[in-house]
């Protein structure tokens, strides 16, 4: 609500802004009345004129009628205040229509209006009676039905601005300008009668040279002001008159006729009659800027004067029969305004002569200076002294007092005989004001100004008992519990200022949320006036805290809970609304309303008032989770399962029971107890779990189908990954969220219900992986028969190698779809599983550390002695879940690049390498060949695989041509055999082969390929040996074999096994080797076999004809342990022969 000052000034601009649009010449052709065309202006009622209608007649430069704008502006009036607008039509409510609520249900009841003139003056405005019965029922009407937490029904919120002292009404209708401007001429007057020059602008002029003005004298005589220069005291007047907001024409008028009417009568006690009667008959219609000036003015006079002595209980009928005439003279236009002085003074004369026998009247207490209208008018003296005490305030900042405010006040003491103002009085009005002033700008200081002038009169020494009677004698009304009660007027101060600031403190979560520090000062105020108590009789009587035996934090603990319960109350009728609006069930946004009420207390109120109120947020926690409780534990009754509301609802209330409880334990301190927990993990944990368990058969079933929907294509050319792992890890991290997100208490088994979620999709993923691929040995070619080198020179029929069992299907199937390119994809989705398993884990990791914490805050000291054990099972519950799945993976890895190694040397590279290399001759098919398929068969590798695998698979294809390298020098067949000048050869190829792979530091560490070469190169050095040397080295290695030393490594090809040097006399070039091998194993000329790959197209497809042959390869551990037994024998044979022959 608008301040009325404010509202006063904004309606008088309005006037005036109107009255220039209709003096103006041009803007409106003419002025229609009722009674015809008007010449004048100064019957027009501004105030009731349509301003739209003006303004569409200005702009159409047509007749205004003047019935037509007053008809206008009282239809208007009937609604809202409208803005027209380009984008539509707008409109203002009073009240804000999304904190109205739902319309009342309850039926009105009747108000019986009686308007009288009374209602003009805002200061006359009685306060609504405190029904506190009514307040109880409106409960109802806000949906609050959780009676339990009502202790005591509040007490209703009042606006200041609708609060008044109850002094007696006026009977007159003055308004707040009449007030004002009647409040400014008795300062003028005072001052006048103290001495004090109140010169007009022409009479300064002239009196100039005047330094010093007379010295200001109380009629107390008991605190003289030093005189200071005239300049200084009218610019303090004009100050005090722009303040007062008083015209410049009239003050000028008003101070000529009050500085005539004070000459001679200097430092005598005048009373408010005696100045409106000299003011009456001195005064003229041309002392006025315009006719409607001057009847306001001599209306407002006249209504005064009638106020003062027409009421007065010692006032005769016939006196005021004779009172009222001369004052309907005055009013009337036609008779007072052609009068002379003399005629003037004749009719005021009778109202003179009543006004001068109250004025000889004795006061009613014997107070010096004590006049008879000290107590017969004290209900419009003390209107008028407030609106002086207004003055103090800059018309431009409401909130602020004006530089001059010292002086001022100082100079007002000037009226306080003519008003009957004591000391008591002043600081009680000046409190009251500045109260009222905070209440209208909520400026901090001005409280605090208030809470200062109320101190003093607490503070002042008992006044005598004359004036103690004279105080007790300023009666107020006020309505208390249905009944009327009088009080005196510093009492009506406190007890205002009492009710007002016990409602803001009673629902301070709602008043000063915006303002916290208020909160403090308003407290320090209701300190010095009191709380309103009421007596056995039903008396009510104002309890200072000092005298109280509560202890203040007590009584402040009362307003904590009945903010609480206002709070709640607002919540709590609005939640169904947000429920709507926010697709929310009812009890989750209670709860985090609730929460929000909570927050707010600590971090807003909490530091105002823990000195105050050390166990204010106990409080609040204790009320909260009382009142939640209420409503929760009969949804909590019907769980059974995770519902959407269940999701919804047992969050926020488990978040809200965590809130409380630490607020509880803040209030709470060292001492024991707790907040009796609401039991959310007992009713969640079987059905978290019974969601765990329905989450593990549907992540299963979709990783199935996502992976036999996998055609291996990658993702994008930067996510080189199949589009199927993308899929399972989204289903696996939704889930993750999904229980997390629940925000609810779990223990170790929910964990390791999502662990083995997780462990079990990942692991169905690699074994569905690992059991497509087949095992490297279905891609070596069949190892040829043992020979020994024999030219010849004969034609003879050669010999075909022999071939074996074909593939199984299923297996040729596999290799069909296990491409490099494929393989290749399927490398990166394992490599793409190892980074997410490590980003999966440390998330999981994190979320389970914080509901841990968070649920460990619910717990003492005595019961999280277990944390440490607890700790070290979630330790051991991750390191076995994904440490199994990491060693799957990295094996999944490493069996992926063999795979890849030996496939791209033993079947995409088997004709230029197995086939080809050193095949007739060693010179005519050296490993440069070679290399140009390898170096292709990299780049196209390098291109699909991730950049961190790429070594790891060049590895594997350097050890498969290794592999592959040492097959064609042991199971070369019988189209290979070296001599000695081979052996350099095939050496230098062998260094070529390393240089390839080390890349000139680019590729392979050279340490590394070193390190794998070493058996390759101890076997050409074994072939550059003479024959004898390999044929010692035999008979010792069977020598083992005889003696059962020889354990057959199944694992690794030895140099100094029997098996490796038969292979290398084999393939010797020597006619010594072949006769030994002749001799000793009759095994059969080279030249009778024919191992050259068929070349034929019509044969059979490649994949097919060379992978056919499955026996053994030249691995041992690949032969069958019967062939194994009988070359064993063969070797134990020769080993005896070679001991009885010489060699």
């Amino acid at each position: 609500m608008e301040h009325q000052p404010l509202l006063q000034r904004y309606r008088r601009d309005r006037r005036k802004l109107l009255e220039f649009l209709l003096s103006s010449s041009g803007l409106v052709t003419e002025l229609r009345t009722p009674t015809g065309s008007a010449a004048s202006l100064s019957h027009i009622d501004f105030d009731t004129l349509s301003a739209d209608y003006v303004l569409d007649c200005v702009k159409s430069g047509g007749v205004l009628d003047i019935s037509e704008a007053t008809k206008k502006y009282f239809h208007e009036s009937s609604y809202p205040l409208m803005i027209h607008s380009q984008l539509g039509n707008s409109f203002f409510l009073l009240s804000d229509p999304e904190l109205s609520g739902s319309p009342p249900r309850r039926v009105p009841s009747p108000i019986n209006v009686n308007r009288t003139s009374e209602n003009a003056s805002s200061s006359s405005t009685q306060m609504d009676s405190l029904n506190v019965e009514d307040i109880a029922k409106a409960g109802d009407y806000y949906g609050f039905k959780d009676r339990a937490m009502l202790s005591a029904p509040p007490k209703p919120v009042k606006d200041v601005t609708n609060m008044s002292l109850g002094l007696p009404h006026l009977n007159t209708g003055l308004s707040d300008d009449d007030l004002r401007e009647s409040a400014y001429e008795i300062l003028l007057a005072s001052m006048a009668t103290s001495g004090i020059v109140i010169c007009s602008i022409e009479d300064r002029k002239k009196q100039r040279s005047s330094k010093l003005l007379s010295r200001l004298k109380s009629r107390k005589d008991t605190a003289n002001v030093q005189s200071q220069p005239l300049e200084r005291h009218l610019q303090l007047l004009n100050t005090i008159r722009v303040q007062m907001q008083i015209s410049e024409a009239m003050d000028e008028s008003t101070r000529q006729k009050l500085m005539l009417l004070a000459s001679g009568r200097t430092r005598v006690q005048i009373d408010v009659p005696q100045v409106l009667l000299g003011l009456l008959n001195g005064t003229f219609k041309s002392d006025f800027p315009n006719e409607k000036s001057y009847l306001q003015w001599k209306n407002r006079q006249a209504s005064i004067l009638e106020e003062l002595l027409c009421f007065s209980a010692n006032l005769v009928a016939h006196d005021q029969q004779a009172i009222k005439r001369s004052l309907a003279v005055v009013r009337n236009s036609k008779e007072w305004d052609f009068m002379s002085l003399s005629e003037r003074a004749e009719v005021l004369s009778v109202i003179k002569q009543v006004a001068l026998k109250f004025s000889s009247l004795p006061g009613h207490f014997g107070i010096q200076s004590e006049t008879y209208y000290w107590t017969s008018g004290y209900h419009l003296n003390i209107r008028l002294y407030e609106k002086l005490l207004l003055g103090v305030f800059d018309v431009l900042d409401e909130g602020q007092l004006i530089e001059e405010a010292d002086e001022f006040l100082m100079l007002i003491k000037m009226a306080w005989p003519t008003l009957g103002i004591t000391q008591k009085i002043h600081d009680a009005l000046y409190g009251w004001v500045l109260f009222q002033q905070f209440v209208a700008t909520d400026e901090p200081v001005l409280l605090e100004y208030a809470t200062l002038e109320l101190q003093k009169i607490i503070s002042a020494e008992d006044d005598d008992e004359k004036l103690r009677l004279y105080m007790t004698s300023l009666l107020c009304s006020r309505q208390c519990n249905g009944s009327e009660i009088k009080l005196s007027l510093v009492e009506a101060v406190f007890y205002l200022i009492s009710i007002w600031s016990e409602s803001k403190l009673e629902d301070y979560h709602l008043h000063f949320s915006q303002q916290p520090c208020h909160l403090k000062k308003v407290w320090s105020l209701v300190s010095v006036v009191g709380i309103h108590t009421f007596r056995d009789g039903g008396d009510m009587k104002l309890s200072r805290l000092n005298i109280l035996d509560e202890d203040p934090s007590t009584i402040f603990e009362s307003y904590v809970k009945r903010s609480i319960e206002a709070a709640y109350r607002r919540v709590a009728s609005n939640v169904d609304h947000l429920s709507k609006v926010e697709k929310k069930h009812p009890l989750n946004v209670l709860a985090n309303e609730l929460r929000l009420i909570s927050e707010r207390e600590f971090n807003v109120f909490y530091p105002k008032l823990c000195k105050l109120c050390p166990q204010s947020v106990m409080i609040v926690a204790m009320q909260l989770h009382r009142v939640y409780w209420e409503r929760l534990k009969s949804f909590i009754d019907g769980v059974s399962s995770l519902s959407e509301d269940v999701i919804s609802v047992l969050p926020a209330a488990h978040l809200l029971d965590q809130g409380l409880t630490q607020l509880y334990n803040i209030g709470n301190g060292a001492n024991s107890g707790d907040l009796h927990h609401y039991p959310i993990g007992e009713v969640a944990k079987p059905i978290i779990l019974d969601w765990v368990i329905a989450q593990h058969a549907r992540i299963l079933e979709w990783t199935g189908r996502a992976f036999d929907l996998e055609e291996w294509e990658p993702l994008s050319s930067q996510q080189r990954q199949a589009p199927s792992i993308i899929e399972v890890f989204r289903i696996i991290e939704e889930t993750v969220d999904q229980f997390f997100g629940f925000n609810l208490p779990m223990d170790i088994t929910h964990l390791q219900g999502l662990l083995s979620v997780v462990f079990h999709a990942l692991d169905a993923y690699l074994l569905k992986l690992l059991d497509e691929l087949v095992e490297k040995n279905h891609l070596y070619p069949s190892p040829p028969p043992l020979t020994r080198y024999k030219e010849t020179t004969i034609p003879v029929m050669k010999k075909k190698l022999l071939e074996c069992v074909p593939l199984d299907d299923n297996v040729y199937d596999k290799l069909n779809s296990l491409t490099i390119p494929k393989l290749c994809i399927r490398l990166n989705t394992l490599k793409y599983i190892q980074k997410q398993i490590d980003i999966l884990e440390e998330g999981i990791r994190k979320s389970w550390a914080l509901v841990r914490h968070s649920s460990d805050k619910k717990w003492d000291k005595k019961q999280s002695l277990g944390t440490s054990t607890c700790n070290e099972q979630v330790d051991e519950l991750f390191a076995t879940t994904f440490e199994i799945i990491r060693d799957t993976a990295a094996n999944a890895i490493s069996r992926l690049c063999d795979f890849t190694g030996a496939r791209v040397v033993f079947l995409d590279l088997k004709h230029a390498f197995l086939f080809g290399l050193y095949c007739g001759n060693v010179e005519g098919a050296r490993l440069d060949g070679v290399l140009t398929h390898i170096d292709t068969v990299l780049g196209h590798l390098c291109g699909l695989i991730d950049d961190s695998l790429r070594d790891v698979v060049v590895l594997s294809i350097f050890r498969a041509s290794l592999e592959g390298f040492v097959w064609v020098l042991l199971d070369g067949g019988p189209s290979r055999a070296f001599c000695d000048s081979d052996i350099l050869l095939m050496e230098d190829d062998l260094a070529t082969l390393k240089e390839f792979f080390v890349a000139d530091g680019e590729g392979l560490p050279r340490s590394l390929v070193e390190q794998e070469t070493k058996f390759a190169e101890q076997i050409l050095n074994v072939y550059s040996f003479q024959t004898e040397s390999i044929i010692q080295m035999l008979m010792a290695a069977s020598e083992q074999i005889s003696s059962g030393l020889d354990s057959h490594d199944h694992n690794h090809v030895r140099l100094n096994n029997a098996h490796t040097l038969v292979r290398i006399l084999c393939h010797k070039k020597d006619r010594e080797a072949s006769k030994f091998l002749k001799r000793q194993y009759q095994f059969p000329m080279s030249s009778e076999y024919d191992d050259t790959p068929s070349k034929d197209p019509t044969s059979r497809s490649p994949l097919r004809s060379d992978l056919t042959n499955r026996s053994t390869s030249f691995h041992w551990n690949k032969m069958s342990p019967t062939s194994f037994k009988t070359f064993k024998k063969k070797l134990q044979d020769a080993t005896s022969e070679i001991r009885n022959v010489a060699w």
